[in-house]
């Protein structure tokens, strides 16, 4: 609801699309997980203060908005408006369950001639755990759906009532609702001349969508050679569904790559950022293996006419005027530097230096603060560590103060890490409502990462007993890494020690790291040849060279 707001007040800004994209995204990230939990959870589920604190989380929050919007999209937004006006004025200063929501919400669509069932299509998605992969067959029109899971031995038997809004490259747009969990067939998928088709128009559904291997090919051509052919959230959407579905074992690792081709010619801030949130997996299991070179010489390619597109804004400290464009420069500015391309590094190094030449003046644009600083620490040493830790103390309420604590964890230097780590224990340094965020950006440094995991083990009963919920949290971030056998081990025994098996970040933390590894056994090969083919560097950077 505050992302409607924030597009009626400020409907320049275009925000609205990249909020909901993030957002829906996030949702799925842990709704795919066997530790998940329904929307709507029944009382006996619910028996101690604890549990109570685990609902307040990613699930409640960002599904239920992702949910909100597929509803508000198949009611429209007319009959959906109207139906939370109906709903607030009758149940204003009281209390309320579901079923009273979708109440008031088929009454507003019946009025507008609705002919459906609100309440029965809703409670399939706020009743059961997890959401729904639809697979369409183009050539025959053929649909199905099932669970997605990262674990394909799963088969829940759940079945979803999924409204879905499909077009095609010359047919306009249609609506259907499939509600059967068998197969079937509907001429709305069927590809006419070997057109592509494109379903879940502008992802207002709370799935992700696989086609036969006929299909992405067409919609990869369509993006490579226009690519505005294909709405912006849906050129997010496709490259976030294709990555998936490679995570899952559902297509070839390389078909998500694939995807990314395209973003040479397309600077929209929508799918750069889609990417750059799915390639971050890549980086988080491969930047501590021989992948890492090949791969970051493919993302300067790819990120260079992006770099270039903003460049004369950024070396003169200055930004565009829209505001995802805004964004944007910030993307260009991280992928440009953290994989190495130098006009980047020299420029960020350069501008934090000037700072720090007349430390009364910052000529560094504020939107571009929380890019330089962090690159300009990666890139930089021991002098620009030291000055961003004396100016992040010397600053109260700045908003300074919160983007060198960022940037403090960005170094590259093992002693500054643990130095910064140390300082967590020392509230005169770090106040304690930062520990766990400080953690959590040391151990998103491929260098921090061991460091901070031997941190929070060593510290764990103090900090459990303080923050249960903080520590369990900063635990789950810090094994995003986790991917290897004896990292799983690592991680089961020390659940054993602390008698947490009932804890569910922790249970999330185990079950990311059994699917990381078995990925990464999987794949390393196979993403390997392909960033190697991309780069043109097959000859030199052989394995039979190591």
């Amino acid at each position: 609801m505050a992302n409607l707001g924030l597009a009626q007040e400020e409907p320049t800004w275009n925000m609205k699309l990249m909020k909901e994209m993030r957002q829906r995204q996030n949702a799925f990230e842990v709704d795919a997980l066997n530790s998940s939990h329904p929307l709507s959870s029944p009382a006996v589920d619910i028996q101690d203060p604890g549990q109570i604190e685990e609902r307040f989380s990613s699930i409640s929050y960002l599904k239920g908005g992702a949910v909100l919007r597929m509803l508000e999209d198949f009611m429209t937004e007319s009959s959906f408006h109207k139906g939370i006006k109906m709903y607030l004025k009758k149940f204003q200063y009281n209390s309320v369950e579901t079923h009273d929501l979708w109440e008031y919400m088929q009454k507003a669509y019946e009025g507008d001639n609705g002919v459906y069932n609100i309440p029965e299509v809703m409670n399939t998605w706020t009743q059961q755990i997890g959401y729904p992969i639809i697979t369409i067959n183009t050539s025959n029109g053929e649909v199905y759906q099932k669970q997605f899971t990262q674990d394909l031995s799963i088969e829940s038997g759940q079945v979803w009532q999924i409204p879905i809004r499909v077009m095609s490259e010359t047919a306009n747009p249609s609506f259907v609702l499939l509600t059967d969990g068998n197969p079937v067939r509907m001429e709305n998928f069927i590809s006419n001349g070997g057109k592509w088709i494109l379903a879940n128009i502008n992802a207002t559904g709370y799935y992700r969508v696989n086609y036969d291997p006929e299909n992405w090919k067409r919609l990869m051509d369509q993006l490579e050679s226009n690519p505005n052919a294909i709405p912006l959230m849906n050129r997010g959407q496709l490259i976030d569904d294709a990555f998936h579905l490679t995570r899952a074992k559902m297509v070839n690792v390389t078909l998500g790559l694939n995807t990314t081709r395209f973003l040479q010619n397309d600077t929209a801030c929508l799918p750069w950022s889609t990417a750059i949130e799915n390639l971050d997996y890549f980086v988080e299991m491969f930047d501590r293996s021989l992948v890492y070179g090949p791969m970051q010489a493919y993302m300067r390619k790819l990120v260079t006419p992006l770099y270039m597109h903003f460049q004369d804004y950024t070396d003169n400290s200055t930004i565009p005027i829209e505001l995802y464009q805004q964004q944007n420069q910030l993307n260009a500015i991280n992928v440009a530097c953290s994989n190495g391309l130098p006009e980047c590094e020299i420029m960020a190094v350069k501008m934090f230096r000037n700072w720090m030449k007349n430390e009364t003046y910052n000529s560094i644009h504020p939107n571009l603060r929380p890019a330089i600083y962090c690159q300009a620490l990666a890139a930089g040493g021991d002098m620009e560590w030291d000055f961003a830790w004396r100016k992040y103390q010397e600053y109260t309420i700045s908003p300074d103060k919160y983007l060198l604590a960022r940037a403090l964890s960005c170094t590259k230097k093992i002693w500054l890490l643990n130095r910064l780590l140390e300082y967590t224990l020392d509230p005169e340094k770090i106040r304690k409502a930062d520990v766990f965020g400080t953690i959590m950006n040391v151990g998103a440094n491929a260098v921090g990462q061991g460091l901070a995991w031997n941190f929070i083990r060593a510290h764990w009963e103090t900090f459990n007993e303080e923050r249960r919920m903080g520590v369990s949290i900063a635990l789950r971030e810090v094994t995003k890494r986790f991917s290897t056998d004896f990292e799983l081990q690592e991680l089961r025994q020390f659940q054993v020690l602390q008698n947490a098996t009932s804890n569910m970040l922790m249970n999330q933390a185990i079950e990311q790291t059994q699917a990381n590894n078995q990925w990464v056994k999987e794949n390393k090969q196979t993403v390997l040849e392909w960033f190697l083919a991309e780069t043109g560097s097959e000859e030199w950077y052989s394995t039979e060279s190591f």
